[in-house]
């Protein structure tokens, strides 16, 4: 059982941890990448495919703007797919939201805004058939 959370960016720290330290108040292992779709997509690959055989995985995206890490990790995946994109005000988070939203067919992504229900989402999703 471990939630993987992929981040877009160093600079996406700061919501990274808001997701990292509700995954540690659940006791639920985590591991976090940084890789961007656009600019490193076999990085992306290379960390998704890492976890192909493994059960008792959740991916967390972390990725704003156009947010095609979400939907490359969804479309690559076999595995469930948790976006929160990070966002900065109201007008940051509708562009984050519509872009999460607004992913291709055969790319299932959630999306969750709060980081706490995220982590919670994650900790439901492990536990599902346990």
């Amino acid at each position: 059982m471990r939630a993987v959370i992929i981040a877009g960016s160093i600079s996406d720290k700061e919501h990274v941890t808001k997701i990292s330290n509700q995954l540690d108040k659940l006791e639920i292992p985590w591991e976090n990448h940084v890789a961007s779709a656009h600019k490193e997509p076999l990085k992306v690959l290379e960390i998704i495919n890492s976890f192909e055989n493994h059960s008792g995985i959740v991916f967390i995206t972390v990725a704003g703007r156009s947010n095609a890490l979400s939907g490359f990790v969804g479309a690559n995946s076999n595995k469930p797919v948790l976006a929160c994109p990070p966002f900065k005000d109201k007008t940051d988070m509708l562009v984050n939201i519509h872009s999460t939203l607004q992913m291709p067919s055969k790319a299932p992504v959630l999306t969750v805004l709060d980081p706490g229900n995220c982590a919670l989402a994650a900790q439901r999703i492990l536990q599902v058939g346990r």
